[in-house]
C-alpha cells in the first residue's frame, strides 16, 4: 500500500480547522448590548444590576485596566429555533491562549442569581436544550477588564501591575455577542475527531492501530459533504465507532483525572481579583457537575473557600450541595497553596491548622493530602508538619520545571529531617493545567518512572493560574478516553481515591530524603524584601502575642483574644501564599502587602502591650521581658524579671587605620575600609576570617535571568562580581562603629557593635537602593573546613553540602534558611544569623598559599531589582540586621537565631513574671505557648528538638493543671503518642532527633473566655 498517512493528517487538520469546527454553531442572531462602567473598584452584584448601561456595539473598545463593565445582553429566539439547542456566545475579546490571564467573567440572571463564568476556553450559556421558540433571553455580565501582564513576549517591564500606574486606555474589543445553534451531532463528531488524530500522532508510525485509526478518519472525512456537514456529521461518526469502541490494553497506564483549577491567591493580578476569580470558576465547575454525572472537581485552599461563603454566598449554596454529593472535593487541606520554603516553623504548621479545620467546620471533611502543585520547592521539615497534622500524602508538579537534574521518581516515600515519611506522588503529566490533549496522556504515560512496579498517576484536568477550571469538552475527551487502545486509561476520580490506590499497588516505594529543591526560582527567597520582611516580624509577633496573653489569661484574667489571634492568622497565612511571599507578584499585591503588615504589626503590639501590662500590674520596677526559647541575661524563657548588669565593651584605635571592638569574649578589627579582618575568638584562641581575606563584604553582581526576572537568578550572575571596598565614613559611633558606602544611585549605612558578654558582632545594614537588575549579597569568608553545614528550616535544621561534586550539588547555588547558617569543624563552628533574609549561598576555596587551608564563605542575599513583573521592585530604603557568632555550636545558632528576631521588650511594673512553661533543655525549643483555639482555656504548649540529637527532657509548668494530653496540631488527641510520666507539675518526656510534639493542659481553675 502506498503511504498516505501524510496526506491524510494533513486533510484531517484542515477540514477539521476550516469546516468541521465552524459548523458546530450553524446558525446565529445578534444580541442586543448595553453596558455600565463601575467607577472605582468593583461594586455589589445588586449595584451592578440596578445600575442604567448604555448601548455599545460588536467592535467597540471597553475595559479600562482593572475596571469592572457590566454588560446586559437581550434577545430573542427566533420562533425557527424551536426544538434546537441554544447557547448565548458572549466574547468579550478573548484570547484564547489566555485562560485565566486576562478578561473574565460572571454570568447572572436578572435576579442575581450567577450562572456560569466566562474565560477565552469557555464561552457559552446554554440557554435552552430544546427552545420552544420565542423565549426571551436577558443574562447581566460582571466582566473585569485585567490587563494582560504576562504577554507574548513576557517578562517585558510594565506599569500595568498597579491600578495607580496602569492608565485608562481601553483594553479590549467586544468581539462576539450572539444566539447561536448548538449542533450537538457536530460538536462531538470535532471531539471524536480530536481524540482519534491526537492518539494517532502519538503512537509509532509502524503499529496497526496507527494505521486502523488513520483509516477510520478517512472515511470518516469521506462520509462529511463539506458543503453540508451539519447534515453529514452523524453519517461521519459512524465511521469511528469501531475504533473508538476499542478497548484498551490491560497493562496501560491508569490515569485518575481530578478536576480542576489552580487559581493563585494574587499573582498577576490583586487580592481581590481572586476573590471574583474564585467565585467565577466555582459557578462554572457546579454548572459542569450539573451536566456531567461522571466529572468530580478538587479545590483547594481553605481560604479561596472562605472567600466564596464571605462574598458569594449564593455561589457557596451549590458549593456546599455539590460538596455533599461528593463532587466538589476540598484538597490539600491548607489556608492557601503557600510557600514551604521561608514560613516558620508554627506558620507552615498553622497552614494546616486553619485549612483542615476550616473543611472539618464547613463539611466534616479530613483531608490528608497536602495538595501543592506550584510551589517553588519544599522543605526538609514539612514531611513532619503534615504527619503531625493528621495527613500522609503530598501531591506537587512543580520538581518537575527542575532545569539541570531529572528528579527520579514519580511515586515515592519522602522522608523528612525527623525521619517521617509522606507518601508523594509528582504528576508525570507534567502539568497542573491538562486539558485531555493527546500528546499530554500519552506524555504521562511515557514520562511515568515506576513502570513495572506501578501503574497510576494523577493528572489535574483545567485551565489554571488564573482559574477557569474544567471545560465540557475536556469531560467528553475524558469519556472517548475511558478505556481506548493505545491510550492510557482515564477516570475522574478524587485525589483521596487515586492515592489509595497508588498506595495499596506500590506499598514500598522508593524513598528520597531532604528537601524537595526546585532547581529553578531561586530568587524568590530576595525577591521583594519588605514583603518577607513583613512576613518574618509578623510571625515572632504572634508568638509573642500568643505567648503573652495566655500568660496574662492564667495569671491575671487577661480576655485571651481569641478572635483577633484567628483573623491575624490567616491575613499572615494569606500572604505566605507562593506568588505573594516569594516576591513574585505584581506591584499592587506588594503594595497593598506592606500596607497589610503595618496594620498587622500595630495590632499584635497592642495586645502584647497590654497582655504583659496586665501581668506586670503597677509599679516602678524595670522589668525585661524574654519572648525568645531560652534564658537570655538572666531572664527565664517566657518570663519577665529585672534585667542583669552585663560587662563593657570597649572600642579602641585600630593600628593602621579603622577600629577595634572587644568585651573579652571577642576582639573584632574594622579595617579603614569598614571591614572585618579580625573575628577573634578569645576563649578558643582561633581566628574566624580566613588569611588575608574581609567579611561584612558587599558585593553586587548584575542580575538578568535568562526569563522569569522575579522568580530567578542564573548561575552565571557570579561571572561578574564588584567588592563595595569604598567607604566614605568609618567612625565611631559611642562603643559601636558606623560605615557608610556610596554605589551607583544607592547607600548604605551600617552600624557594627559588640554586645557586653556576648559572642557576637552584630551588623545593622540600612540601605537606600536605587539599583535596576542588581543583585546584592554580604559575605563572610570564614577560615573553616566544612564539607557540609546547616540552615535552619522548619521544626530543625538541615545540611547542605558545600562541594558540587555532582550536578545536584551545583545546582543548589542558592538556598533557602530561617534564622541562621551554620558552619562547623568538629569542636568549633560560626554561625551567621539574620532578623529577615532567606537567600543565601556558601562556597569552598582551599587556599593555594600560606596554610593551604580552606575557606568556607557564607553570603548573605540582601536585595535584588527585577523589573518583572514589578517595575520598580524593591527601590527604596531597607533595613536588615545580621550576627556573626564565632565559637559556635549548632546549639549557640539556634539560640542567637532566636535572640535576633525576639528582641527583649522593656516596661515597668510590680511585679516579676514566671513562665508558665519552663524546659531543663536547651536543645528542647518551645515554639508556641497559647491558649486552645476551642476557647476551652486548656493551654497548649509545643516544642521540638533542634539540636538534631536525642533529648530527655522535662517541662516544669508553673500552674495547677489536671490533666496533660498529646495532641496533633490540631489540638486532638493522639491516640499512639509516647507516653508523658507526670510527676507533680513536672511532665518528662524523651524526644527523637528533631521529633515535634504538642501538648494540652487542662487548668484546674477554669480560664474565663
Amino acid at each position: 500500500m502506498h503511504d498516505d498517512r501524510s496526506l491524510v493528517e494533513a486533510r484531517l487538520k484542515r477540514v477539521l480547522e476550516e469546516r468541521i469546527r465552524p459548523a458546530v454553531y450553524p446558525e446565529s442572531v445578534p444580541l442586543e448590548v448595553a453596558v455600565w462602567h463601575a467607577p472605582g473598584e468593583p461594586v455589589p452584584v445588586a449595584e451592578g444590576l440596578a445600575a442604567v448601561p448604555e448601548p455599545i456595539e460588536v467592535g467597540a473598545r471597553w475595559g479600562a485596566p482593572w475596571g469592572t463593565s457590566w454588560f446586559r445582553v437581550t434577545g430573542t429566539v427566533p420562533e425557527g429555533w424551536a426544538g434546537k439547542t441554544v447557547e448565548a456566545l458572549l466574547d468579550l475579546g478573548f484570547d484564547e491562549n489566555m485562560p485565566g490571564f486576562q478578561c473574565e467573567g460572571l454570568v447572572y440572571r436578572p435576579d442575581g442569581t450567577p450562572v456560569k463564568g466566562l474565560n477565552p476556553r469557555n464561552q457559552w450559556v446554554r440557554v435552552g436544550a430544546p427552545v420552544s421558540g420565542g423565549e426571551e433571553v436577558r443574562l447581566h455580565i460582571e466582566a473585569a477588564s485585567n490587563p494582560v501582564i504576562l504577554d507574548y513576549h513576557p517578562f517585558l517591564p510594565t506599569q500595568l501591575g498597579d491600578k495607580e500606574t496602569a492608565g485608562s486606555e481601553p483594553q479590549y474589543t467586544l468581539t462576539r455577542m450572539d444566539l447561536a445553534v448548538l449542533d450537538e451531532n457536530v460538536w462531538r463528531l470535532v471531539l471524536d475527531l480530536e481524540v482519534l488524530g491526537e492518539l494517532m500522532a502519538e503512537l509509532p508510525v509502524d503499529s496497526a492501530r496507527r494505521w486502523d485509526l488513520l483509516r477510520a478518519i478517512e472515511k470518516a472525512l469521506d462520509a462529511v459533504d463539506l458543503q453540508d456537514v451539519n447534515g453529514t456529521a452523524e453519517r461521519a461518526r459512524s465511521h469511528l465507532t469501531s475504533v473508538l469502541s476499542a478497548p484498551a490494553v490491560p497493562s496501560a497506564h491508569r490515569i485518575s483525572a481530578v478536576g480542576h483549577a489552580h487559581i493563585d491567591s494574587a499573582w498577576l493580578w490583586p487580592l481581590r481579583e481572586t476573590v471574583r476569580k474564585v467565585a467565577r470558576t466555582t459557578s462554572n465547575m457546579t454548572a459542569l457537575i450539573e451536566d456531567e454525572p461522571d466529572f468530580v472537581f478538587a479545590m483547594s485552599q481553605a481560604q479561596q473557600w472562605a472567600w466564596v461563603k464571605e462574598h458569594r454566598p449564593e455561589v457557596w449554596a451549590r458549593v456546599k450541595k455539590a460538596v455533599a454529593d461528593g463532587r466538589f472535593v476540598p484538597a490539600g487541606g491548607m489556608w492557601v497553596e503557600s510557600d514551604t520554603n521561608m514560613p516558620g516553623s508554627e506558620a507552615m504548621a498553622r497552614q494546616f491548622v486553619h485549612g483542615k479545620r476550616f473543611f472539618l467546620d464547613e463539611f466534616g471533611i479530613e483531608n490528608e493530602e497536602a495538595w501543592l502543585p506550584d510551589t517553588f520547592g519544599f522543605a526538609a521539615g514539612l514531611p513532619q508538619i503534615i504527619r503531625a497534622a493528621g495527613s500522609k500524602w503530598l501531591l506537587t508538579q512543580k520538581i518537575s520545571w527542575s532545569q539541570t537534574n531529572k528528579f527520579p521518581h514519580h511515586t515515592f516515600r519522602w522522608e523528612g529531617i525527623d525521619g517521617t515519611r509522606i507518601f508523594t506522588h509528582f504528576p508525570p503529566v507534567d502539568t497542573y493545567n491538562c486539558s485531555m490533549q493527546g500528546r499530554e496522556i500519552a506524555h504521562a504515560a511515557r514520562n511515568f518512572k515506576d513502570k513495572g512496579v506501578a501503574r497510576h498517576s494523577l493528572a489535574p484536568t483545567g485551565w489554571g493560574d488564573g482559574g477557569g477550571g474544567t471545560t465540557r469538552e475536556m469531560v467528553a475527551k475524558a469519556s472517548r478516553l475511558r478505556d481506548l487502545e493505545g491510550s492510557a486509561t482515564v477516570a475522574w476520580e478524587t485525589p483521596k481515591e487515586f492515592f489509595e490506590k497508588a498506595e495499596a499497588e506500590y506499598p514500598e516505594p522508593p524513598v528520597w530524603v531532604g528537601e524537595l529543591y526546585l532547581e529553578l526560582h531561586r530568587a524568590t527567597l530576595t525577591s521583594q524584601a519588605k514583603t518577607k520582611q513583613g512576613n518574618r516580624r509578623s510571625e515572632h509577633l504572634l508568638r509573642e502575642a500568643e505567648l503573652w496573653a495566655a500568660t496574662a489569661a492564667v495569671r491575671a484574667g487577661f480576655p485571651y483574644p481569641y478572635e483577633e489571634l484567628d483573623r491575624i492568622w490567616k491575613t499572615v497565612l494569606l500572604h505566605q501564599f507562593h506568588d505573594i511571599l516569594p516576591g513574585s507578584s505584581i506591584a499592587w499585591v506588594h503594595r497593598e502587602a506592606r500596607r497589610t503588615y503595618e496594620r498587622v504589626a500595630l495590632e499584635l503590639n497592642g495586645i502584647i502591650d497590654a497582655a504583659q501590662r496586665a501581668l506586670a500590674g503597677e509599679g516602678t520596677r524595670e522589668l525585661v521581658f524574654n519572648s525568645a526559647p531560652h534564658t537570655r541575661d538572666g531572664v527565664p524563657a517566657g518570663g519577665a524579671q529585672a534585667p542583669l548588669v552585663q560587662g563593657e565593651t570597649a572600642r579602641t584605635a585600630r593600628p593602621g587605620g579603622g577600629h577595634v571592638l572587644e568585651n573579652g569574649l571577642l576582639r573584632v578589627e574594622i579595617d579603614v575600609r569598614g571591614l572585618v579582618v579580625s573575628a577573634y575568638d578569645i576563649e578558643a584562641d582561633r581566628e574566624t576570617i580566613a588569611p588575608g581575606r574581609a567579611a561584612n563584604l558587599l558585593q553586587l553582581h548584575p542580575d538578568f535571568p535568562n526569563m522569569w526576572d522575579a522568580w530567578d537568578v542564573d548561575e552565571f550572575y557570579r561571572n561578574t562580581v564588584t567588592d563595595l571596598t569604598d567607604a566614605e565614613e568609618v567612625v565611631a559611633d559611642g562603643n559601636a562603629v558606623r560605615i557608610v558606602r556610596s554605589f551607583g544611585a544607592s547607600r548604605v549605612t551600617q552600624v557594627l557593635s559588640l554586645a557586653p558578654g556576648e559572642r557576637r558582632l552584630l551588623i545593622d545594614t540600612e540601605v537606600d537602593w536605587h539599583e535596576t537588575e542588581k543583585f546584592l549579597k554580604l559575605a563572610f569568608p570564614l577560615d573553616v573546613h566544612a564539607e557540609r553545614y546547616a540552615s535552619e528550616t522548619q521544626f530543625g535544621h538541615f545540611h547542605r553540602p558545600t562541594h558540587t561534586n555532582t550536578s545536584w550539588e551545583a545546582a543548589k547555588f542558592e538556598a533557602c534558611n530561617h534564622r541562621f547558617v551554620h558552619v562547623e569543624e568538629p569542636g568549633w563552628g560560626v554561625a551567621v544569623v539574620n532578623d529577615s533574609t532567606y537567600g543565601h549561598d556558601v562556597t569552598r576555596t582551599v587556599r593555594t598559599d600560606g596554610d593551604r587551608g580552606t575557606t568556607t564563605t557564607v553570603r548573605v542575599s540582601l536585595l535584588r531589582a527585577p523589573r518583572f513583573p514589578d517595575p520598580e521592585t524593591d527601590q527604596g530604603v531597607h533595613r536588615f540586621r545580621h550576627a556573626l557568632v564565632p565559637g559556635a555550636a549548632i546549639g549557640d545558632a539556634v539560640r542567637e537565631g532566636w535572640r535576633i528576631n525576639l528582641p527583649e521588650r522593656r516596661l515597668t511594673g510590680g511585679q516579676e513574671v514566671a513562665p508558665l512553661v519552663s524546659v531543663d533543655r536547651d536543645a528542647v525549643v518551645v515554639t508556641a505557648v497559647k491558649l486552645a483555639d476551642d476557647g476551652s482555656g486548656d493551654v497548649v504548649v509545643r516544642f521540638h528538638e533542634a539540636h538534631g540529637g536525642r533529648a530527655r527532657a522535662t517541662l516544669t509548668v508553673d500552674f495547677a493543671f489536671d490533666s496533660v494530653e498529646v495532641t496533633d496540631l490540631l489540638e486532638r488527641p493522639l491516640a499512639e503518642a509516647e507516653e508523658v510520666n507526670r510527676a507533680g507539675d513536672q511532665l518528662t518526656l524523651r524526644l527523637r532527633p528533631f521529633e515535634l510534639v504538642t501538648l494540652r493542659l487542662s487548668p484546674t481553675a477554669v480560664i474565663a473566655r
